[in-house]
């Protein structure tokens, strides 16, 4: 081999690995909360159910705590976690579950804690709502639709909660989550999970 190609070839390397190391600086620096919330839907293949009466929401509103955030639409990551929205200031509906409104469970996500920026994120208040305390869900038909919290519950990442995705009784349901407890700086992620559990009022 010619001494300029095994040069070339040494330059194409050293070139490829520090693309690497760039790309994995940029995604450590990212955001610590902007990482999937580690809640596991129970299928292993999401369903879509046939649309019944509510539509895809598109605002959520707990006047409670201050919330009023637009809601964009989240499917599950590689390892089969919901997703999480990308920014602290909007939630997430998963999208293969319920529509909020209809018979079952819709889940709404969104984050907690402080950004590296000093923004606080939108569902930081959320372990102060109490029972009966109002949610609302604007849908793309123009509805409004009322949930009650019924109550709240916390669990650990590793937890696999069926109930918070599956609910047979014929009604519908919101349940909103977020994180909750201890920052671990190794996991970039806080140790537990606040799941609220609503219903909506007819």
């Amino acid at each position: 081999m010619k001494l300029s190609k095994l040069v070339s070839k040494k330059l194409l390397i050293a070139a490829a690995l520090f693309v690497a190391v760039l790309a994995l600086a940029i995604i450590v620096s990212r955001p610590a909360h902007n990482t999937p919330l580690a809640i596991k839907p129970p299928a292993a293949k999401p369903i879509i159910p046939a649309k019944t009466i509510a539509g895809v929401p598109v605002r959520l509103r707990i006047p409670e705590i201050g919330v009023d955030a637009a809601v964009d639409q989240m499917g599950l990551t590689a390892s089969g976690d919901m997703q999480a929205p990308t920014g602290p200031k909007t939630v997430g509906w998963y999208k293969f579950g319920t529509d909020p409104g209809n018979a079952g469970s819709a889940v709404i996500d969104g984050h907690y804690g402080t950004w590296k920026d000093g923004e606080g994120s939108v569902f930081d208040n959320l372990n102060k709502l109490q029972k009966n305390d109002k949610l609302y869900v604007e849908d793309t038909n123009g509805m409004v639709i009322t949930f009650a919290v019924r109550q709240y519950q916390i669990y650990t990442p590793e937890e696999t909660v069926p109930a918070i995705f599956n609910s047979n009784d014929g009604k519908a349901h919101l349940n909103l989550i977020t994180c909750e407890g201890t920052w671990n700086n190794a996991q970039k992620s806080y140790s537990n999970r606040l799941v609220i559990f609503a219903d909506q009022e007819i």
